[in-house]
Parts: C-alpha cells; structure tokens; sequence
C-alpha cells in the first residue's frame, strides 16, 4: 500500500513520528538491474517541518525516506538553489517529487566545453581612462566556472593591487599538486566541484588529473585570464576566482550548480561560463536556474553560446538573464600558403612554429591512402604508412579534433598536412598549433586541390609559413562554429545577445599539457591561441567586470544592455555594410550576432540603457504560462501565483526584439496582414537629453511597417525613466521566412541601438 502523505506535494510533515512512518511508508527498493543516475532536487525551503534544525538534516531524511538509510546526498545548495543533489533510480526520484515540500526533481545533465591582439583591437589600449584603474575596479570579482587554472602564470601576478577585498568569503581549497598558498591578491579563491563527477563517472585518476582546483587541461586558465588576466585581460584590475568543475569526462550540472552556489556566496560579482549543454526549458536547466538566482543578488551571468554553428536554432544558454555571447574574428591571422607544383597558391592558416617543409614534397589524399572509408578524415589507425610517408598528405575536416589529425599524418610518416574544410565550416579558418607543418584551408581551396590531385600524376606541394599579420580586413566576421538563433526555446527573446573575439584569441596556458592539448605533444607554453564561443564569453565577462567597477550601481540587466545597445552591427566607413558571415560570405544578421560586436569604449557610456528588475523576468515567466511549481524551480518563489491579468513574453524589457508572426494557412499569401507589439521602457544613465527614434525592417516577400509610439523621448535627470511601444505589422508569409531591421534612439551624441528579428511559423 502507498500512504497519502507520500502523494501529497503540498503537504507538511506535522511529527516527527511521521517522519518515520514515511521512512518505512515510502521507502522504494532499487530493484534488480534499477540503473542509478544523479538527480537535483528542488525543495521548498519554507516547508521545511519545525521537527528539523536546518535543510540538510530535512534532505537527508527526505531522501532515506524513498532511497534507505545509507543513501548520502551529493550536495546541498542554499544559494542559487535550494535542495539537493543526491544518487537515485528513476523509481526513488518519482516518489521523492511525490514528498511534501519537493517541488522538482531533474535528472542531472552532461554539459561540454565550447572549446590574442584582443585588447588592441577592442580599443581598449586607447581608452583606458574611460574605466576606473583603482578603487571600484579592484574590488569586482569575476568568478570563473572551468577546468581549473594553473596559478602560476604571470598572467595571476597581483603586483598593484591592495588587500583582498573584505567583503570577499571565498577560500583556496587545498588538493592534488595545489596549496592554499597557490592564491594571492590577483587569484583571490580557488575551488574544485568533483561530487557529481565522481558519482557518475568514477574516481578521479589523480595519475591523468588534480583532484584539486588545478587546471590539467588549459582551458580554465585560457578563459579566466582572458577575462581578468593581469597582463592582458580585459579587466586586468580585477580579481579572480577559480571554481573548478570541468573533468576529463566532461561537467555535470550537480557540480555546477555547487559552483554557482558557492560562488555567489562567496562575493563574485559576475559569472563565467564557457560550456554548455543544448537548450532545455529553464526550469529544468541548471545553469539557467542558478543563473536566475545570481541575477536576484546583483550577479551578472555571462555563457558561450556555443560552437554548432553555422546550424540555425543551434544556441546553448538562452534565458534572459544571461548574456549569451558569439564569436567573432579579430584583425590578426596566421597565414601559411599552401604552394601547388602548378604554380597556384592558396591561403591557409597554421600555429606551427618547427622546422619548416622542403620547397617540394610529393602531395597525396588521405582518401586514397587508407583501406577504411573514415580514412580521409585521417582518424587514428585509418592511414597505410608507405602510402604517406615523406608526403604532404591531404585530410578532411570532421570529426576528430584538427590536431589529432595532424598526429595521425605524423605517426604514419607523413611530413605535413593541408586540412581542408568540408562544406559544414566553409571559409572559416581556425589556426592550430600543430605538432607537424601543417595548415588549415578552406572547402573552395580544399576543392581545387583535390581537383589537382585527381589531375596531375605526380602531384607536389610545399607550405609556407609567413608569422603573424595583422590589419586583417574585413574584420571582425561572425565565426562559422559560433551557434545561431533562433531561440529555440523562447523564439520572442533574440539571441545570441552579441559577439566578441572568439577566433585565434591567446591567454595564458597550463604547465600540465602542450599547445594541441594531445597527450603525445611534449611542447610546454605559457599562452596558447585556441578559439571558440568559450573564448568570446570570457571577453564580455571581463567586460561586465569593467563596466561594474565604472558603475557600480548598474544592475545585471543595465549592463548587458549597454553592452548590446552600443555594439556595432556593420563596418565603419561609407557604404562599408553589414557585418559578414564567414559561413556564407554573405551579410550576417541578428540571428547570428544578436545586436553586433561588442564595443565597449562606448559601453561605458551608452545614454540609456533597458533595465530590468526579477519581478520582470517572473512576469516573463507567467507570460510563459509557467506552473507555479516551474516557477518555484527557477525563481525559489513558494506557491507563487501569476496575477489574473495578461502576460506577454514582448512586453520582457528586452534590448532587442524577436517578432513572431503566425503564418496563415495554406502559404499564407493574400492574407490580412498582422500587427505585433512590443513595450519597452528606457532608462536615463547620462546627462540630460532628447532622443529621437529611426526605426525600420525589411522582409523577403512583404514590406514591414514599424510605428514607434512616441517618437522623440526627453530625459530631464539621470534615473528618469520613459516608456515606449513597437508595433511591426506585416503580411502573412510562407512558414520560415525571416526578416531583420533596428530600432535607433539618439541624442545627436548617443546611439542606442536594438536589433529587430522576425519569423514567420
């Protein structure tokens, strides 16, 4: 038989005798072959029975009462969450959501890493007094969730900077190969998150990595000086923190929720992440409910929008209170020919940096050196020796790690390798620090070179790497790996928010592995150049941490959008155009770079920003006709009840705007057109001043009509705020078809800009 009590969600432990007829009333055996996994479990913290002292005794009865007496919880959060984490079957989570006080259980989520001129090319070199040096600046902390980090680079040096802020909670966790006195006034906390990990996967083999806030792999040390580095970091006065919880096997949402827990308790004031895991509903998402949390204490949450572009709907971090961050190119590239026996010469990029290849060498197809169809791809094993040896060998991009590759040609004998894009990344060029000479082309070169090959019986090619080169026009351009929208999972709210250097960034790198990141690599550096939306995201999280520290009063919300209000969309100069997309060669548009490439000289002075409070983002939620219990998971909000009144997701203040317009049936041709409207309410953070809007957008197919309503804004006084509505109405389109365009505030010496996106479904 089953007791009421172990049904009822809302009910309340009354004795503690109940407690232990639950015990016995609810337990659930694991049953032969029940699979355990790692769930989360929200509580509600106010139902916790007086019979308790505090919420870990309550959770920890809560989950012997469905899982035995031994059963141990993982975690306990407090504070962007509130609840557990814990082992269970799938049968003990279903009757653990059925307890009084429980409001969710999830099972847990695997996210991946989104695995540098940077400061120059920002204008940051330039502009340095426009941000404050001393003070403000020193006291923001830009809490990194990663790999780790490796403390002893110089990019950690804290020469100049005062005491440890007092306000700072945070600890240096001792572990393997990491002491307490690794931290000092630069890197002010250090801690590691292996729980969740360990359940899952196993013990940590402390012979392949520290159990410890050490970083093995590089990647946390590469993000946290990027955003905070003392050499060249976009904040280089801030403070950093570490919180390791990023594993050889990847990281596990309990640890870091853990992380995010610790990290707002700690005193970080903004938030990094360069991992992700897909999109998913945010009450079921961890990084967006601790995100929410972090938002409500005055936190700026910043994410890598990921790397499965140039695929549309392809975005991982997408809830409105984080800033989800593309990637863009820089100005500088890495340039390595390839040199054809024919004479002709295609462009390539390479880190490669060892003895160079002779002027000719015989040139050969992976594809047709191997007995496996995968052989092209030069995977492990797939290339016959004599057939490769001495030779530059041709490989396909896809798959396996660019860097593998070039091993493999290696290991096989070859003498370099020309790694050619296949149709997925296009022209997009991503240099690598080989281990052999080697360079990376795009499809149209791959494609002509595998026409020479087919053409010529004794076809040769040489590589020739020419250094660095710098000025690259036209730059930036918008990554073809960076993921696109639309927002798969809200569709009105537009992202990625904005881009930033994302492409061949340098920061600094661990001691523990060599620049490609392979084992077999025997090179040790201290920087390394990688790319990915995991490089762009540390760059608007050190950007965040500048504009904290010149206002500190700016909300999350305020600083996100003076980020995304001042960024550019389109080339400097007359009749320059649109921002290009590397994928297509073609002008990018929102969907790719949300409201364009950060810009942050004038971030700090953006005229107005697009604030927002939490009780916004819950109207957001009611909008989305959450259930007060997903309400409850995200905003820790206790039988929270939206207002008997409408909610729309457009009226969310949002700096940019995401249309959507219902097709009509058939093809939708001939149909009445539609009208969408948006509010949106403008903050004065300047001088006094009027405003005047240019508002447009054009569609494929159908004219769109933008009224603004009113179209001139007076601002007496900093602070002040004043609203407005967007009406876009538009004929009825085919299901698919897109649109784009802006809406412009300005007083004559600001530009507030929003970018416009619409759909038609």
């Amino acid at each position: 038989m089953e007791w009421r009590t172990c049904n009822s969600r809302l009910a309340l432990f009354s004795a503690a005798a109940v407690v232990v007829v639950l015990f016995s009333a609810c337990h659930v055996s694991a049953g032969e072959g029940a699979r355990a996994g790692t769930y989360i479990v929200h509580m509600a913290k106010h139902a916790m029975p007086a019979e308790f002292a505090e919420h870990r005794a309550w959770y920890g009865a809560s989950l012997r009462s469905v899982s035995g007496a031994g059963a141990e919880l993982l975690y306990a959060y407090d504070t962007v969450a509130h609840g557990f984490s814990a082992r269970l079957t799938p049968a003990q989570a279903r009757a653990l959501e059925r307890l009084p006080g429980v409001v969710a259980v999830h099972p847990e989520r695997r996210y991946e890493l989104h695995t540098t001129r940077t400061p120059e090319f920002l204008g940051l070199d330039r502009n340095e007094g426009l941000f404050p040096m001393t003070g403000t600046a020193a006291d923001v902390v830009v809490g990194v969730l990663d790999t780790g980090v490796w403390p002893e680079r110089p990019s950690f040096d804290d020469a100049g900077l005062g005491p440890v802020p007092a306000a700072w909670k945070g600890a240096c966790e001792q572990g393997t190969n990491f002491s307490a006195s690794a931290c000092n006034r630069k890197l002010i906390g250090a801690r590691f998150f292996a729980k969740g990990y360990e359940a899952s996967m196993g013990p940590i083999d402390e012979s392949r990595e520290s159990r410890s806030p050490r970083d093995d792999d590089g990647h946390g040390t590469h993000t946290s000086t990027t955003a905070a580095g003392a050499a060249r970091g976009m904040a280089p006065r801030a403070r950093v923190a570490a919180y390791k919880v990023c594993w050889l096997g990847g990281c596990f949402s309990s640890d870091i929720l853990a992380a995010m827990d610790a990290a707002v308790a700690d005193g970080c004031h903004v938030l990094s992440l360069s991992l992700g895991g897909g999109s998913a509903d945010y009450y079921s998402d961890s990084v967006a409910i601790g995100a929410f949390a972090a938002m409500e204490k005055g936190v700026l949450v910043s994410c890598s929008a990921g790397n499965a572009g140039p695929a549309a709907a392809s975005l991982s971090n997408v809830a409105p209170w984080i800033t989800t961050v593309g990637a863009g190119t820089l100005d500088r590239d890495f340039p390595a020919p390839v040199l054809l026996g024919d004479g002709r010469n295609y462009s390539g990029v390479s880190l490669y940096s060892g003895k160079p290849l002779p002027a000719s060498l015989p040139l050969v197809y992976a594809g047709n050196a191997t007995n496996s169809t995968s052989g092209n791809l030069c995977t492990p094993g797939t290339l016959i020796p004599e057939k490769v040896r001495g030779k530059v060998v041709l490989c396909d991009r896809g798959v396996n790690a660019r860097v593998q590759k070039g091993y493999v040609v290696r290991d096989a004998g070859g003498a370099g390798m020309v790694l050619a894009n296949t149709a997925a990344n296009g022209e997009e060029l991503v240099a690598d620090a080989h281990l052999l000479p080697a360079t990376g082309v795009g499809q149209r070169a791959g494609d002509a070179i595998r026409a020479y090959l087919r053409a010529d019986p004794s076809p040769t090619a040489t590589i020739a790497f020419s250094g660095t080169q710098v000025g690259v026009r036209p730059s930036p351009v918008v990554a073809a790996f960076s993921s696109r929208g639309p927002n798969a999972v809200t569709p009105e709210i537009l992202k990625p928010d904005l881009i930033a250097p994302g492409v061949n960034i340098l920061a600094a790198w661990t001691g523990a592995v060599g620049p490609t990141g392979l084992a077999v690599d025997p090179r040790r550096v201290e920087f390394n150049i990688i790319s990915g939306t995991s490089m762009s995201c540390p760059h608007v999280s050190g950007l965040a941490a500048l504009l904290r520290g010149a206002h500190p009063d700016w909300s999350p919300a305020a600083i996100r959008s003076a980020l995304m209000t001042t960024a550019y969309s389109a080339y400097s100069g007359a009749g320059a155009g649109a921002i290009l997309d590397v994928a297509t060669g073609q002008a990018a548009t929102p969907f790719d770079f949300g409201a364009g490439h950060v810009d942050p000289t004038s971030a700090v002075d953006p005229g107005l920003v697009y604030d927002l409070a939490p009780e916004d983002y819950l109207d957001f939620l009611c909008a989305l006709n959450y259930t007060s219990l997903q309400i409850a998971s995200v905003a820790k909000r206790p039988n929270y009840t939206c207002a008997a009144k409408p909610y729309a997701v457009s009226d969310l203040n949002y700096p940019s705007f995401s249309v959507a317009f219902a097709t009509a049936s058939g093809d939708g041709v001939g149909a009445a057109p539609a009208t969408v409207e948006h509010a949106r309410t403008l903050t004065n953070v300047g001088a006094p001043g009027t405003y005047k809007v240019a508002a447009s957008a054009t569609a494929q197919g159908g004219t769109v009509k933008v009224t603004v309503d009113p179209t001139e804004l007076s601002f007496a006084k900093a602070g002040e705020k004043k609203s407005y509505t967007v009406s876009f109405t538009a004929p009825s389109l085919p299901s698919g078809s897109t649109g784009f365009g802006r809406v412009v505030w300005s007083d004559g010496k600001h530009v507030v800009a929003s970018p416009v996106a619409l759909t038609w479904t």
